[in-house]
């Protein structure tokens, strides 16, 4: 079997919510007939989980389906970590995220962390209900490139804005980009209160982030 192929059958194996320890073997196997590690993330484990992100977006998919789906990642990681360490895998860059103050919702959050990592991505996930204070504490410490802002509540978004101005105080605004998520956002928004874009689905907002690391 070739090397594409194998790939592909990860992905679809993770697409499909296969069983876990199937997909931990194939895996396993593409590591034995010698593909590098990143490349079983970037082609195999980001690819299907890309599609299980899509599909939740479209209603195919539910939170159960992408909880299971978030362990079979965990458990392909599981595998790759050591030859992972070993390759040093390039990571792209940092993204700070968490939603608002006042707002618990995490569900988008949650997928958008899932593929961000797949992608290469390092994440400080800060939660739920983080106060902007915190959101700037963290940037401070590890020079995060993106802050990703998330928010369920209508009557939550000005706290992205309170977020941004408190950057703002800090002298840190043109440090990290700032990119705002969840279903109250939209891009208008994201322009009236000084954000650097929003992202309307958790894939356009990994896509947004890949753009401004390459840049």
């Amino acid at each position: 079997m070739s090397h594409v192929a194998i790939l592909d059958e990860i992905a679809h194996a993770i697409t499909g919510l296969e069983d876990s320890a199937k997909v931990k073997e194939l895996v396993s196997n593409a590591l034995a007939q010698g593909i590098p590690a990143n490349k079983i993330v970037e082609d195999g484990i980001r690819k299907g989980l890309e599609e299980v992100g899509q599909k939740y977006e479209k209603s195919e998919y539910f939170l159960s389906e992408l909880l299971f789906a978030g362990e079979l990642v965990g458990g392909c990681f599981d595998v790759l970590e050591p030859q992972l360490k070993k390759d040093k895998m390039k990571r792209l860059g940092l993204i700070v995220l968490g939603t608002v103050r006042g707002d618990i919702h995490d569900i988008g959050k949650n997928i958008f962390k899932m593929l961000a990592e797949a992608e290469g991505f390092g994440v400080d996930d800060m939660g739920v209900d983080v106060e902007p204070e915190r959101f700037v504490d963290a940037l401070r410490k590890s020079s995060g490139e993106i802050l990703a802002l998330s928010a369920l509540l209508t009557t939550t978004t000005q706290e992205m804005k309170t977020t941004i101005d408190e950057l703002k105080e800090a002298s840190m605004r043109h440090t990290p980009k700032v990119l705002l998520g969840g279903n109250a956002v939209t891009k208008e928004f994201a322009r009236e209160i000084g954000a650097n874009d929003a992202g309307l689905t958790a894939v356009e907002g990994v896509e947004i982030s890949k753009r401004w690391v390459a840049k």
